[in-house]
C-alpha cells in the first residue's frame, strides 16, 4: 500500500513541476520581450530627441511593435488551437485587424 502512495505522489509532483516550468518559461519570455522592446523604444526616443530622421525612429518603433505582436499572437494561438472553430475565426479576424491597424496608417501617412 505504501508503494502505491509513493508512486502516486511522485506522479502528482512531476505534473505540478511541469506546470511550474511552463509558466516560468512564459514568464521568462514575457520579461525578456519587455526588456527588448523597452530597449528599442528607448533608442527611438533618444534618436527622436536628437533630431534623427523620423523614418529611422518609426522603423525602430515598428520593429518593437512587431516583436510584441508576434509573441502575443503565438501565445494566443496556443490558447485557441484546442478550442472550437469560432475561437479560431475570432483569432484570425482580430489578427487581421491588428495587422491592418499597423499597415494602413503607415501607407496613408
Amino acid at each position: 500500500m505504501a508503494t502505491k502512495k509513493s508512486s502516486s505522489s511522485k506522479s502528482s509532483s512531476s505534473s505540478s513541476s511541469s506546470k511550474k516550468s511552463s509558466v516560468w518559461g512564459l514568464n521568462k519570455v514575457s520579461f525578456w520581450t519587455i526588456v527588448a522592446v523597452t530597449f528599442l523604444y528607448a533608442v527611438s526616443l533618444v534618436l527622436s530627441a536628437c533630431g534623427v530622421n523620423a523614418t529611422v525612429v518609426h522603423a525602430l518603433q515598428g520593429v518593437a511593435t512587431a516583436i510584441m505582436i508576434v509573441i502575443v499572437s503565438i501565445l494566443a494561438w496556443r490558447y485557441v488551437r484546442s478550442k472550437q472553430m469560432v475561437w479560431k475565426v475570432l483569432y484570425v479576424i482580430c489578427l487581421l485587424i491588428v495587422i491592418a491597424g499597423i499597415i494602413v496608417p503607415l501607407v496613408i501617412g
